[in-house]
């Protein structure tokens, strides 16, 4: 499915997210290609795989073209030997609040301790309810795209 993907990322200021999610799954995603203009990521959520090519954002750091398919996790799986460096690892939160859903994600292995929140919205300047629990804005920060994280992930910070 291609889409334009306009969101916000925050980091998180604790974990009271958890009390108020209404699912949690485990993912595992690499990287086949993180140039900033085309990034390529294969991504296995559950039990379920998934492809998914990125452009580049725009100025903001909010929006950009993107284009998912789903994968059995068996080709999910074979892609993920032939990605870059890290594999990130993950635990992903979805939080509703108003109108909006969060996506929190909470790292493990080479980033543990890091844990942003996002919310896809429909157009940029959006408003949304902000729980107590989000921290700074970190949306359009390099450092902190998944692509990035696994060639610099956050305890090498």
């Amino acid at each position: 499915m291609e889409h334009l993907e306009i969101e916000r990322k925050f980091l998180v200021v604790s974990d009271a997210y958890k009390q108020e999610a209404i699912s949690q799954v485990r993912i595992a995603q690499g990287f086949l290609n993180t140039d900033p203009e085309r990034t390529v990521r294969v991504r296995i959520k559950g039990n379920q795989g998934f492809l998914t090519v990125k452009g580049p954002s725009n100025s903001s750091g909010t929006t950009r073209f993107e284009w998912e398919t789903e994968i059995n996790v068996t080709e999910a799986t074979n892609l993920i030997d032939l990605c870059e460096d890290v594999i990130l690892e993950k635990v992903r939160f979805e939080v509703p609040l108003g109108n909006h859903f969060f996506e929190v994600d909470e790292f493990l292995g080479e980033n543990k301790g890091l844990v942003i929140a996002e919310v896809e919205l429909k157009h940029e300047d959006e408003v949304f309810e902000k729980p107590k629990w989000l921290g700074d804005e970190v949306t359009g920060q390099p450092k902190y795209y998944n692509s990035q994280l696994s060639k610099n992930p956050f305890l090498q910070w």
